[in-house]
Parts: structure tokens; C-alpha cells; sequence
């Protein structure tokens, strides 16, 4: 499989398929998205806003429901950035061995 790279990411649909979201890349699942394009993806969602307000102005009424199913997509996909990067490490200590676990390792040979 070989993945399309994208202005926000990266598809991981294979090449030369149909996709059913006609570009509208922020709707789907399948998209891997690049945490530097956060700033791409407000850009993307101001846009989408101004198409709304222009739809609705223009009385584009088949237009609106898709645009908002992308303006939703959208602060789905800042929101996913912002929360894995907004995040602290978290030091979750170095393994160690549970104790009895090797009489357990004798036991079965």
C-alpha cells in the first residue's frame, strides 16, 4: 500500500482508490494527520466558515450541510492535535521483574 501525502497529513487510503469524501480530508478516518500543520488546519476551518456564511447568504441550501460536516471534522482534527500535544509526560517508571515470576520459569521446564 502506498500512502498519499497531503497539505495536512498523510492518507493512508491506497493510491488510485475512490474516495467517498471528494477531498474533503478532514472528514475521514483514514487520515494521518501532520501535528505541524495546526496552523493549516485554522486556516482551513476559517474558510470553511466563510463558504457557511456565503452559502447561507446565497441560499446554497445542498452546500451548508456538507460544509458543516467539514467545519466539524475540522476542530475535531485541531482539537485531536491540541490534545496530544498539549499533553505532560509521564515518567511511568522502569519494569521490573513480578515477584515469583521466576519460579514460575522453572517450574515449567
Amino acid at each position: 500500500m502506498s500512502l498519499t501525502e497531503l497539505s495536512i497529513g498523510t492518507c493512508a487510503r491506497a493510491y488510485g482508490t475512490a474516495c467517498i469524501h471528494e477531498h474533503a480530508c478532514v472528514r475521514c478516518s483514514l487520515l494521518r494527520l501532520d501535528p505541524a500543520q495546526h496552523g493549516r488546519l485554522v486556516e482551513i476551518q476559517g474558510n470553511l466558515l466563510d463558504l457557511i456564511t456565503e452559502a447561507e447568504r446565497e441560499g446554497w441550501l445542498g452546500e451548508i450541510e456538507g460544509l458543516r460536516v467539514s467545519l466539524v471534522g475540522a476542530q475535531s482534527r485541531i482539537d485531536q492535535i491540541d490534545s496530544a500535544s498539549g499533553g505532560m509526560a509521564i515518567n511511568l517508571g522502569m519494569p521490573r521483574k513480578a515477584p515469583g515470576s521466576t519460579r514460575r520459569r522453572e517450574q515449567r521446564r
